[in-house]
């Protein structure tokens, strides 16, 4: 139970519907669209769209979008990919890279753009299962976009952090700074292009997008800074419905999304620690952290060895996930026993570039979405007439040749991005998720182990502080015990602060024995969880 006399906050408790995301504006406009007739997939869509406008660094229709819905008597979960591929002749640049002796994609390098995906999937979905229409789901982010968003204060702070990225490019710089410096908290800015560009896509579907003036803009833009993209790539591009990958944890049934999604490597920590005694530790203690530092390093090592998307010719045919997970259920003796595997190489770090919505509605349906332009401010190009800022996501590919996930002209990149649900196999009973781009799969086994195992509601789950280990690295966040540190090190770790908090989260339980909603947003943001 919460300690009343210290800071925090209480999970939040109502009987019909609820919202959760990183913006208390987003989950508003979420529930406005629940209470207007909507239904979870409308409300999704909605708030997902008002957040880049409220989070730009964050998302916006330059990235893609991963989705999760389960209805009520349903065993699992449709999911949906909505991600883009690599440009279909981004051959010769690869190779000029290759010869560059780079060994990962910059950033801000058009090659680091990938067709977004986003706006094609919030078309499909609100087409197929929302109530509402496009036009009336995004009309919140038009008039936002109009008037003007107020800066929250965690994204004045990540704003402040990226201004050299943003003054590189000048489209950029006059889209996201004023003058020479980021907006601070309560600065209202007004994205005249965007408005113009979410006004023609409510009007004329997703081919306003991947078709017509916004192409144009997009298609001259890179190609301006000396990009390979063509208006085919765009007006090709297609999101599809897939499987969502699948597990158990303690009797419940755990889906995420499947490669080229890191989902399943969330399901490889959760196999790693299951035969562990778990509910034994301490949810904030040095051996709950330890053990999953240690899965952790395992499953990002076989992420990075295997994952990709499953039309990969050098991967396997389901991404590398059987793969994976039969290699994780090798490994789970030795890390129950304190073993520690050769970590990957990258590095830990992050501060969770990523926004994750979660709304369940009146009869039951619970939406998981998550949507990115992965780094902060994507790849910090800008459309000038229509206002797009590109995502980054194909840094995500790999420049080794002929190795699972590397980067091939029309090919989607392994991805960060992960949304979660869990069922009893018979209907959903949570629908989260955990931004933060490397660390997305570590915080919902995380989460999960600390739910399931220790009995925490959401709130409690999402508050407790966080650590990522990887590259032999285990970062702790500032907020942990002062005697956490010197334990964690005493136990064999490299452990240093983290710069910045890892990740978000939201989350929603449905309780379906007292008929209740019990939902959790992260304190890490400036969002909340509402019901009615």
């Amino acid at each position: 139970m919460r300690d009343f006399q210290r800071p925090g906050r209480s999970a939040v408790y109502a009987n019909e519907a609820m919202a959760a995301t990183s913006h208390p504006l987003a989950t508003l406009v979420a529930l406005d669209k629940l209470k207007a007739g909507g239904n979870a997939v409308d409300a999704a869509i909605a708030a997902v769209a008002v957040l880049g406008l409220l989070e730009p660094h964050m998302t916006g229709v330059g990235g893609d979008c991963w989705a999760l819905i389960q209805r009520a008597g349903e065993a699992r979960p449709l999911c949906y990919n909505g991600t883009g591929r690599a440009a279909a002749a981004s051959g010769p640049g690869i190779d000029r890279l290759l010869a560059e002796g780079a060994t990962a994609v910059p950033q801000t390098d058009p090659l680091a753009v990938t067709v977004p995906g986003a706006v094609e999937a919030w078309a499909r979905l609100s087409a197929d299962h929302g109530r509402l229409g496009l036009d009336r789901v995004l009309a919140p982010a038009i008039d936002l976009a109009r008037a003007g968003a107020p800066v929250a204060p965690r994204v004045a702070a990540d704003w402040a952090c990226h201004v050299e990225l943003l003054s590189r490019n000048e489209v950029t710089a006059q889209s996201f700074l004023a003058g020479a410096r980021a907006p601070e908290a309560g600065a209202r800015i007004a994205q005249t292009q965007m408005c113009r560009t979410l006004s023609a896509i409510a009007k004329d579907g997703p081919a306003a997008f991947y078709e017509g003036w916004i192409a144009e803009d997009m298609v001259e833009t890179l190609r301006g800074l000396g990009g390979c993209h063509s208006l085919d790539d765009f007006a090709g591009h297609a999101g599809h419905y897939t499987d969502p990958a699948a597990g158990q944890y303690r009797g419940r049934h755990i889906f995420e999304t499947p490669p080229n999604s890191q989902g399943l490597i969330a399901l490889a920590i959760l196999a790693m620690i299951e035969g562990v005694d778990v509910a034994a530790l301490d949810p904030d203690g040095p051996a709950f952290h330890d053990l999953i530092a240690r899965a952790s390093e395992a499953a990002i090592a076989l992420r990075d060895q295997h994952l990709s998307d499953p039309e990969d010719r050098f991967g396997d045919e389901d991404g590398g996930a059987t793969r994976i997970m039969d290699e994780a259920r090798r490994l789970a003796p030795q890390i129950a026993a304190g073993a520690r595997v050769a970590p990957s190489p990258r590095a830990p770090g992050g501060s969770g570039d990523t926004v994750y919505v979660t709304v369940v509605d009146r009869d039951q349906t619970a939406v998981s979405m998550v949507n990115s332009i992965f780094s902060a401010f994507g790849s910090g190009i800008t459309c000038p007439r229509s206002g797009v800022l590109f995502n980054s996501r194909g840094t995500g590919f790999r420049l080794r040749p002929g190795t699972p996930g590397h980067y091939t002209p029309g090919r989607r990149p392994p991805h960060t991005l992960v949304a979660g649900m869990m069922g009893d196999g018979r209907r959903p009973v949570m629908s989260f998720g955990v931004m933060g781009g490397q660390y997305q799969a570590i915080g919902h086994a995380t989460l999960l182990a600390r739910m399931l195992d220790h009995g925490l509601d959401p709130q409690a789950a999402i508050d407790l502080p966080r650590s990522q280990a990887m590259g032999g690295v285990l970062e702790l966040e500032t907020g942990a015990a002062p005697t956490l540190m010197p334990q964690l090190i005493g136990l064999g770790n490299r452990v240093r602060a983290a710069a910045q908090p890892l990740g978000g989260a939201q989350a929603i339980v449905i309780d379906w024995e007292r008929g209740v909603l019990i939902g959790g947003s992260d304190p890490r943001k400036d969002g909340c969880a509402l019901g009615y």
